[in-house]
C-alpha cells in the first residue's frame, strides 16, 4: 500500500475522505451508564470534535460543540435547566437542536440569539448506547441487526479505549487466523465458567473446549463474501475426515464486527475514532438465550477498565502484564487470559498509526485485502454524491437482519447447511429471534 493511500483510508477528521464517508453512519457516542441521573452529562472527543452529550429535562439526547459560541467557554460544565443546556459564562442556553434559546444579559427586546447555532447533531439511543449521526441531510436508518432487535434484558453494553487508528483495530477483529495464535491457551479451563468470557465456551454442542479447537487447528481456510452489511467471514477448520468446525463472523459497515462470543450470545463491536490516534471499541452483547446478568458482565469488566475513561487496565505502560514463564507455560503471548489485552498489545504495537507500506499480507489475509476494497469503493462512492454501502431507507434498512455470528460442527461435506441449521435452531428456540431468522 502506498503511504497517500495509507493516510487516505485512516484519517477521520472533517473533510478528510475517511471522515466525509464515516459521517454517513450513526457513530456511538457514549454509553448511557455514562450519563447518571444527577447529572447526565459528558464531555466527548468524537470524529476529531470535541463535543458534549447530554440529556435535558426532557429525556431527550443532545451532542453539542463543546465551547460556547459566545466566547469560547466549555459547555461540559453548563448548566442543565429549562429544557436545554446552559453556559455558566453569560447564562446563554442552548437546545439539543443547537439553537439559542435564551441570552438573559442582552437587552429584553434583542433577537440576536435567533442568529445563533452551536454545532449539534441529532441522537438516538439503542439498548445503552447513545448513537449520533454527524452527516450532511437526513440520518439513514438503522439496520435490523439483532443488537437492535433484541429486548433490553437481552443485552448489555460497554465499551474500552484503544491507544491507536481505528482501522487497525478493526482489521485485528476480520482476522480469523489470529485467534490460534494470540488466543492460545495450552490448557483449557472448565467450560462452566465461561459466562462473559470470550472463546471458552464448548465449540457447538460437543464437549470440545474452543480454545482447544483453536489451538490444534490453526490453519483455517477463510472464505468471505459481500453482504447487505458488509462482509461475511467463514473460517473452515478440519477437525478430522468426517467433522469441520465452521466460525461465522462478520464485518459491518461502517467499523464494525459482529462475532459469536459464546455458543448463546453474539458481540456486536464497533471501532469507533476518538480521533486520528485513538478509538473505543463499543459493544452490544446480545443473548438468544436467557436474560443477560448485567450485574456479572459488569463487574467482570470494571474489574479489567477504570473509570471514568474506560481505560484497560493492563495496557502498554505496564507492558500488557507479560511474563516470561507464563508465555512459556499457560499463554501463547504471556499477557493474561483476558483476550482483549492480546488485541490491545497486537494492534497498538503497530504504532499509532500503522504504516502499511512495511507489511506483507499472506493468503489468510484474504479478509483484510476485501474489506479495504469495501472501504475504497465506499469513499469513492461519498466522493462522487452516491450512497456508500448500508445507507439505505428506512424500508431497506428493516431487510438488513442478523448478521448470524456462530459456531458450528458438523459433516466436513455438509458444513454450510451446519451453520445455517445451527442459527435457525437457536433463533426458534429463542423468546425473542422467533422472526428474525
Amino acid at each position: 500500500m502506498q503511504l497517500e493511500e495509507n493516510e487516505r483510508l485512516t484519517r477521520i477528521g472533517p473533510k478528510t475522505p475517511a471522515g466525509e464517508w464515516m459521517r454517513r453512519y450513526w457513530q456511538p457516542a457514549a454509553l448511557v451508564d455514562e450519563l447518571p441521573d444527577e447529572r447526565p452529562i459528558k464531555e466527548v472527543r468524537l470524529l476529531g470534535e470535541n463535543l458534549v452529550v447530554y440529556r435535558d429535562d426532557l429525556g431527550r439526547y443532545g451532542l453539542v460543540g463543546k465551547h460556547c459560541p459566545h466566547r469560547g467557554a466549555d459547555l461540559s460544565f453548563g448548566r442543565l435547566e429549562d429544557c436545554g443546556l446552559r453556559c455558566p459564562f453569560h447564562g446563554w442556553l442552548f437546545g439539543i437542536d443547537g439553537k439559542c434559546l435564551e441570552q438573559p444579559a442582552e437587552p429584553a427586546d434583542s433577537n440576536y440569539h435567533t442568529h445563533i447555532h452551536l454545532t449539534s447533531y441529532p441522537c438516538e439511543v439503542r439498548n445503552g448506547i447513545v448513537f449520533a449521526y454527524m452527516g450532511p441531510e437526513t440520518p439513514p436508518a438503522f439496520p435490523n441487526f439483532d443488537c437492535f432487535a433484541a429486548p433490553d434484558e437481552f443485552t448489555f453494553a460497554f465499551k474500552g479505549f484503544i491507544d491507536c487508528n481505528w482501522l487497525q483495530a478493526l482489521e485485528v477483529g476480520i482476522d480469523p487466523a489470529h485467534a490460534s495464535f494470540l488466543h492460545r491457551f495450552f490448557e483449557d479451563e472448565d467450560p462452566a465458567e465461561s459466562y462473559g468470557k470470550q472463546f471458552r465456551d464448548k465449540a457447538a454442542d460437543t464437549d470440545i473446549p474452543m480454545t482447544r479447537v483453536l489451538r490444534e487447528h490453526y490453519c483455517p481456510e477463510i472464505l468471505t463474501e459481500t453482504t447487505d452489511s458488509g462482509m461475511r467471514l467463514i473460517s473452515l477448520r478440519k477437525i478430522d475426515d468426517e467433522k469441520m468446525h465452521v466460525r461465522v463472523t462478520n464485518q459491518v459497515f461502517p467499523h464494525g464486527i459482529v462475532i459469536p462470543m459464546s455458543n448463546e450470545m453474539t458481540i456486536t463491536q464497533w471501532h469507533v475514532p476518538v480521533d486520528d490516534y485513538r478509538c473505543y471499541w463499543y459493544a452490544i452483547f446480545t443473548s438468544f438465550g436467557d436474560p443477560v446478568d448485567k450485574n456479572q458482565m459488569r463487574k467482570q469488566r470494571l474489574e479489567l477498565y477504570t473509570l471514568p475513561d474506560y481505560k484497560p487496565r493492563v495496557n502498554k505502560s505496564n507492558d500488557y502484564g507479560f511474563e516470561v514463564e507464563e508465555q512459556q507455560t499457560e499463554t501463547y503471548t504471556g499477557m493474561g487470559k483476558d483476550i482483549n489485552v492480546h488485541d490491545q498489545w497486537a494492534v497498538e504495537s503497530l504504532g499509532a498509526i500503522q504504516d502499511r507500506t512495511q507489511e506483507h499480507l499472506g493468503k489468510t489475509d484474504v479478509a483484510i485485502a476485501a474489506y479495504r476494497n469495501l472501504l475504497r469503493k465506499a469513499i469513492n462512492d461519498v466522493e462522487g454524491g452516491r450512497a456508500p454501502l448500508m445507507v439505505v431507507p428506512e424500508n431497506e434498512a428493516a431487510k438488513i437482519k442478523g448478521p448470524v455470528a456462530i459456531d458450528a460442527i458438523g459433516p466436513a461435506g455438509e458444513w454450510e447447511a451446519c451453520w445455517k441449521e445451527r442459527d435457525i435452531e437457536r433463533r426458534r428456540k429463542s423468546t425473542w429471534a422467533k422472526d428474525h431468522i
